[in-house]
């Protein structure tokens, strides 16, 4: 018995320790972006210009412009990081040739909505370690021909909270693709992706952000699916005034579609696009508290 208090003893110093480990909670909403992107080539008198060398004198006229959103919401307790973020992008680009009717494309089609749910088992190097739970929601404004819409879940493990390196994670992805509603399709994948932000120096920030997806197995054949999917997004923002930016950004997708990889060539799919962008950015904080945890022993 006398064992058993002396041990007994030298724990309550362990447990007070514990219990007066603060409990820290923080609620931001993080403007990433709210921004356009824009370009317009001018042409002069193409139209008797039409046989010169200078390709730029024979060149069609073209508005291009992008529109931003990107905003999240993020929560965190102790070791709980749980965030939700919206992100949406819609732009065209107006071709105007001096001997034809003006045309205009699409450049840009994409809401996401994105829930990630993670908890730090490890502190490693200035960064917190475990697992992650996915939740997205893809779809868009307009459909080529039909809108997308794509339920993707994952699970897997990241890295996540460094200073530098926001997010990089490994999960599995069971993805629903209700696309085409009589005829849903499902997909397993394996992704890898990542967000990273870095100050350069006051006032100067890179950020990068990005997805691998590698589909492994499907409910049925649909040409167009992808069996491999990469998109790579990277940004320099200089402060105008504010919370205001100019800056250039390079977007990069790079797909491989099922019907695809059976040619002999197995021709990849890809998109590169390099301008020049104007941002609002910001981040409120809502609310960060730190607090003891109750003293439960009686007085």
């Amino acid at each position: 018995m006398k064992k058993l208090l002396i041990a007994a003893l030298c724990f309550m110093p362990t447990v007070g320790f514990a219990l007066e480990t603060p409990h820290e909670t923080k609620f931001d909403l993080n403007i990433r972006r709210i921004g356009i992107d824009w370009s317009q080539t001018s042409v002069g008198n193409a139209a008797k210009y039409s046989d010169s060398p200078v390709a730029a004198f024979t060149a069609s006229s073209q508005d291009s412009f992008v529109g931003v959103f990107d905003t999240a919401l993020e929560y965190g307790f102790d070791r709980l990081r749980w965030d939700n973020s919206l992100f949406m992008t819609y732009g065209k680009t107006t071709l105007k040739p001096y001997n034809k009717p003006s045309t205009t494309d699409e450049k840009a089609d994409k809401i996401l909505f994105l829930s990630d749910l993670a908890y730090a088992l490890w502190d490693w190097d200035d960064a917190k370690l475990g697992p992650i739970v996915r939740a997205e929601y893809e779809s868009e404004f307009k459909g080529n021909p039909h809108i997308r819409k794509i339920v993707r879940p994952s699970a897997g493990i990241a890295l996540f909270d460094h200073k530098v390196l926001k997010t990089l994670y490994v999960t599995a992805v069971y993805e629903n693709d209700f696309t085409v509603v009589d005829d849903p399709v499902s997909k397993l994948a394996m992704e890898a992706g990542w967000r990273a932000e870095y100050d350069i120096r006051e006032g100067v920030k890179f950020t990068s952000d990005g997805y691998y997806r590698e589909y492994l197995d499907y409910s049925q054949y649909v040409p167009t699916d992808f069996r491999r999917d990469l998109s790579v997004n990277a940004r320099l923002d200089t402060n105008l005034w504010g919370d205001f930016t100019f800056g250039p950004y390079v977007n990069y997708r790079r797909a491989l579609s099922r019907h695809a990889e059976h040619l002999h060539s197995k021709p990849y799919a890809s998109n590169m696009t390099v301008g020049l962008s104007f941002n609002y950015i910001n981040k409120f904080n809502l609310q960060k508290t730190s607090t003891l945890p109750e003293n439960t022993e009686s007085k």
